[in-house]
């Protein structure tokens, strides 16, 4: 369906920041006018320590709260370590994120953080004194923004602020920092580093880690090879997302309103080999089986072309049982249920993956509590046994709960093992910002998810990465809107470009497949690009899908036969 682009407001009059009795660090994306001259304060000592919580946004969004679900975390780029905040203004909103922190009374400041974008605001309100601010009207690479203050004679406590400006691209920041003496007790020392850091179970992505508690400490920072992992309010954490048969070392502080501690003991831990992710190329061919007749090509499995990696057997459909959901073959294909399993099980041995796809159009699968969420899990995992399919692809067009489809999925990767293959079909309005339901399911589960193969099609217009406005069925519309994803924090390898596989598998949005192979080529090598150049490359992008292999196969193959080849000569 044809959606209206989003239209962003016009400029407005850029307002100093008002008094109040927290002080406020600000980044605004867009605004006009002069940039505002730092107020002179007293520089702070060595001694001081940044009182900023999470600082390089490595723990997400702790310790921040965003105006409007407008802020995420991106892995790119970042300034240092493993995450950057990225913050996307719309309409009204000029994406504000915050954090209060306590100071000192009568107590210099430095206020300092690294950001990318147009127009980028940092500042202070607040103070009890003068409420400062600067800014940038252009950051095209991380760019230091500094400001200082004094707070006043009865300050104690600030807010640290950054915000975008109206009607300009998303910005982003890393390493903020707030100098000064602590708040609370004077007297507070810094607390001692915490002792018996020990690790605990491994799996083939993961080790689990805790260590003795320190008393009194608002929290605790790990550090993994020296970089700082992410912020813990106890005294265990479990770190996802490493990679198999590797080893990392780990330390941990703890922190007190006086500031952090010296780092732990590190301790060194390995990663079990193997199982380090679903047999799946690196460059992938998704395509879509239909279990119905609509006038496409009628398939078995085994008719289904070798160029595809991926088979989506569309679709399991809802039960009684709330987020239950169950599949039958489709009397009208006279396709027997042993046959059927004996051709999924072939497509296996000669490496192709098969998995169930829930939803399509016309699905009305509901997750949307605990209790739900578990018997998706329950119900996916038994047709997997059933019918030996390789895992799930989520293809609900008629919304996510991203809290709950999170829990489904991770109950159902606890309960299937590593080598679970992990797809999403969302539309392109569901990945048009982190904010979106399927873009932070997809955020949420990524260190188990496979691919995200958008749906490029039936949408209309929309907004690219860069702001622009690019219509559907062109080489722009596929990268710039690609981009989103890849900046928007999914690896590479987990984004795929989704087509009709002919003018009859859509309502809208067909490109011919050449096209398809000249938007892989610009996002993998930079060539082949209309009028948007991404600013980089992304070699790693797993490839593209289609809907669907009985389009396909009424069209003679035409899409797999010169889709297929390229992606898998990719880089």
């Amino acid at each position: 369906m044809e959606r209206v682009p989003h239209r962003f407001s016009r400029y407005r009059r850029f307002r100093r920041f008002g008094s109040s009795t927290l002080v406020v660090l600000a980044l605004a994306a867009g605004g006009v006018g002069t940039p505002i001259t730092a107020t002179t304060a007293t520089a702070a000592t060595a001694a001081d320590v940044n009182l900023v919580r999470n600082p390089g946004f490595e723990s997400g969004l702790a310790g921040w709260t965003c105006s409007g679900d407008s802020g995420t975390t991106v892995t790119s780029p970042v300034r240092s370590g493993t995450a950057a905040l990225k913050a996307a203004p719309a309409g009204a909103d000029n994406a504000t994120c915050s954090q209060t922190v306590a100071v000192r009374p009568g107590s210099s400041y430095t206020l300092g953080a690294w950001v990318q974008g147009a127009y980028v605001h940092l500042g202070a309100s607040g103070t009890g004194t003068t409420d400062v601010s600067t800014w940038t009207p252009s950051a095209g690479d991380w760019q230091r923004l500094t400001t200082a203050f004094t707070t006043g004679t009865n300050t104690t406590s600030v807010t640290v602020r950054l915000h975008g400006w109206y009607g300009q691209p998303a910005y982003l920041a890393d390493d903020v920092t707030l100098t000064g003496p602590g708040g609370g007790d004077p007297g507070e020392p810094v607390p001692a580093a915490p002792g018996g850091l020990t690790a605990g179970a491994v799996t083939a992505s993961s080790v689990a880690l805790s260590w003795n508690p320190v008393p009194g400490v608002t929290g605790y920072t790990l550090y993994r090879d020296g970089t700082a992992a992410q912020n813990i309010a106890g005294a265990s954490a479990t770190v996802t997302g490493l990679a198999p048969a590797t080893s990392y070392r780990f330390e941990v502080t703890a922190t007190n309103a006086a500031g952090e501690s010296p780092r732990s003991a590190a301790v060194t831990a390995t990663t079990a080999a193997g199982g380090g992710g679903p047999d799946v190329p690196r460059h992938a061919v998704t395509g879509y089986w239909q279990n119905f007749d609509n006038g496409a090509t009628v398939q078995k499995i085994a008719d289904v072309p070798r160029q595809y990696d991926i088979i989506a057997v569309a679709f399991a459909e809802a039960t009684a049982v709330p987020g239950a959901v169950t599949f039958a073959l489709d009397p009208a294909l006279k396709y027997g249920e042993a046959q059927f399993k004996a051709d999924i099980a072939a497509k296996q041995a000669a490496g192709t993956s098969v998995v169930l796809s829930v939803g399509g159009e016309r699905g009305t699968v509901r997750v949307n509590d605990a209790a739900s969420a578990a018997n998706f899990a329950d119900s996916i995992h038994a047709l997997m046994q059933k019918y030996g399919f390789n895992g799930v692809d989520i293809d609900l067009e008629n919304g996510i709960d991203p809290t709950y489809m999170t829990q489904a999925l991770r109950a159902l990767s606890a309960k299937a093992g590593s080598k679970l293959v992990i797809t999403m079909a969302p539309q392109t309005i569901d990945m048009q910002s982190t904010s979106a339901g399927y873009f932070r399911t997809a955020l949420n589960i990524k260190d188990i998810l496979t691919v995200v193969n958008t749906q490029f099609y039936n949408s209309g217009s929309m907004n690219g990465c860069d702001g622009k406005v690019y219509a559907q069925g062109s080489v722009d519309f596929l990268t710039a809107l690609a981009c989103i994803q890849l900046e928007g924090g999914l690896a590479p390898s987990q984004v795929g470009l989704g087509l009709p596989a002919s003018p009859r598998g859509a309502g809208s949005g067909y490109v011919a497949p050449s096209v398809v192979n000249d938007a892989l080529d610009c996002l993998t090598r930079g060539t082949g690009c209309g009028t948007f150049k991404p600013a980089k490359t992304y070699p790693g992008l797993r490839g593209a899908m289609t809907w669907s292999t009985n389009w396909d196969a009424a069209n003679g193959n035409a899409w797999s036969n010169t889709v297929g080849p390229h992606v898998h000569g990719l880089p």
